[in-house]
């Protein structure tokens, strides 16, 4: 029975994720001072060091980055680092990891990867000064869950007990999320300053729902595309347009039903569908909000105009 169940969760992993996270390699370093890696390293996966005690210089890309106790840090995959001890003593945990995808013989990062890429610009379509960004920095109060996070997946993975592999992935997972949040409270933080990447942001969360407005959308699902939390999204959102993100989804669906209603030959019902509403009554509903009156009363008076009746 237990037998069965491993296979069927680390398949849930999977079709949660798209992917399943792997931790290919946990150790422990000490270091003391004028201590200097031999030479660069390089990985075709993430390392993320977690400092212990201590501090430590790494060189990565050719930029200078202190990480001091407490702090996280991830390098991308094929970024050259060097790590160095500047004074007194440093103790750290490394781990290594990446994605792995059924199917494919190769270890993908893709999902940390998207975020760093469209946190850095990349998903706005512009130019970014910023693309080759080699690492990130964990300063809030997610560094405590990911220090608990990274000992116990150290742990485990000195432990021989049953069902070792399923709990790193699910430790790896946590420690993904966990990150992700930390990542994306730092993103929050830093466009409060940046009112101008907001902005932008806020636009393409418009597009986002404009060019999507047929599908079973939601708000959350319009503040994930742009990596926000959905409190934050509608804030900014409302701050930037004057109205919800919800109520401007309803305005582009009813916006997009009345230019259907003037082809007679789409029943009501079927607008309703083709706009994104999951029933003719919710149709009806918004449109009478938004319009003032039913679709069938306004597809009437589209017909009289056109015919040159009098409307009454």
């Amino acid at each position: 029975m237990f037998e069965d169940l491993l296979p069927a969760v680390e398949q849930g992993i999977l079709d949660a994720a798209g992917s399943i996270p792997v931790v290919f390699k946990g150790i422990e370093r000490s270091f003391e001072k004028g201590n200097r890696q031999a030479g660069p390293s390089r990985h075709h996966y993430h390392e993320l060091t977690y400092m212990r005690a201590g501090r430590a210089e790494f060189l990565i890309e050719g930029r200078s980055v202190v990480l001091e106790r407490g702090g996280t840090i991830v390098i991308r995959p094929e970024k050259s680092h060097v790590v160095q001890i500047t004074s007194g003593h440093a103790d750290m945990l490394v781990l290594y990891f990446g994605f792995h995808q059924p199917g494919q013989s190769d270890i993908a990062p893709q999902t940390l990867e998207n975020f760093i890429s469209f946190a850095n610009g990349l998903g706005t379509g512009q130019e970014n000064e910023h693309e080759s960004e080699p690492y990130l920095m964990i300063h809030g109060k997610y560094r405590q869950e990911i220090s608990s996070l990274v000992e116990r997946i150290m742990r485990e993975s000195r432990d021989e007990g049953y069902g070792r592999d399923l709990m790193m992935q699910l430790l790896a997972m946590e420690l993904l999320v966990t990150l992700s949040r930390g990542l994306r409270a730092e993103w929050e933080e830093s466009l409060r300053v940046r009112h101008g990447k907001a902005r932008e942001l806020v636009r393409i969360a418009r597009d986002y729902i404009a060019d999507n407005h047929d599908r079973d959308i939601s708000v959350a699902d319009a503040a994930g595309y742009v990596f926000l939390s959905q409190g934050y999204f509608t804030r900014a959102f409302r701050e930037e347009t004057g109205m919800s993100p919800m109520t401007f989804l309803m305005q582009i669906r009813v916006e997009h039903a009345c230019k259907l209603l003037e082809q007679e030959d789409i029943k009501v019902s079927g607008i309703a569908a083709q706009v994104g509403f999951s029933s003719p009554q919710r149709f009806n509903a918004a449109f009478r909000k938004y319009i003032g009156m039913t679709p069938m009363t306004f597809r009437r008076q589209i017909q009289a105009r056109k015919s040159g009746e009098k409307i009454d």
